[in-house]
C-alpha cells in the first residue's frame, strides 16, 4: 500500500532496481558512446533487455495505481516539477530500452542478451565485419530517439536525486525516507 507516509516494498524496490539499473546503463552509454568502446555493447544491450522486464510492470503500476501522494504541501512550482520529472523518468525509461532494441534489431545488429539471441544480426556476405540493415530508416529514428531520451533520463535523474536530497536536507521531510522504507 502506497500512502503519503509509506509505499509498499514493491513500489520501493522496482524504484531501486530500475533506478539503479538504468543510471548502470545510461553510465556505461555514455562511455561507450564517448570512447567508442565497442566491446561493452552486448553487455549494456543484455542488460537493457533485462531492465525492460521491471520497467515495464514498474511503468503499468504506476500508470494504474497513480503517483504517491506528497508527504505534505509543496509550493505549486515545486510541485509541477517533480511531476515533470517524474513523467520524464516513467516515459524515458520506457523509451530506452525500445528505441535501443529498434535502432539495433533494424540496424542489423541483433539483440542477444547472454546467449539467447532474440533478433539475429545481419552480416554482409561483401564486407565482412559489416552488416546489413533490415530499415535503415527505423534504425536511425530508434537511435536518435535513444540519444535524446539518454540526454533527456541524464537530467531528469540528476534533478530528481537534487530534488529528493533538498526534501530531505532542506525541508527536512520524509520523502527520501519513504522511499527507503523508514
Amino acid at each position: 500500500m502506497s500512502t503519503a507516509t509509506s509505499l509498499s516494498t514493491t513500489t520501493r524496490l522496482l524504484h531501486w532496481l530500475v533506478a539503479l539499473l538504468m543510471i548502470g546503463l545510461l553510465c556505461v552509454g555514455f562511455a561507450m558512446a564517448t570512447f567508442e568502446i565497442y566491446a561493452l555493447y552486448p553487455l549494456h544491450k543484455a542488460v537493457g533487455v533485462l531492465a525492460l522486464l521491471l520497467i515495464v510492470p514498474r511503468a503499468v503500476r504506476r500508470l494504474l495505481q497513480g503517483w504517491p501522494a506528497p508527504v505534505r504541501h509543496y509550493p505549486a512550482w515545486e510541485h509541477g516539477l517533480a511531476v515533470l520529472m517524474h513523467w520524464v523518468l516513467l516515459l524515458g525509461t520506457l523509451l530506452m530500452p525500445l528505441s535501443g532494441l529498434v535502432m539495433s534489431a533494424a540496424g542489423g545488429h541483433g539483440v542477444d542478451v547472454f546467449g539467447f539471441e532474440l533478433f539475429a544480426a545481419q552480416p554482409d556476405p561483401a564486407r565482412p565485419g559489416e552488416v546489413l540493415p533490415l530499415n535503415a530508416t527505423a534504425a536511425g529514428i530508434g537511435h536518435t530517439l535513444h540519444w535524446l531520451a539518454g540526454y533527456a533520463v541524464a537530467a531528469a535523474v540528476v534533478l530528481h536525486v537534487a530534488g529528493a536530497l533538498k526534501r530531505h536536507v532542506l525541508d527536512k521531510d520524509r520523502t527520501l525516507l519513504r522511499m527507503l522504507g523508514r
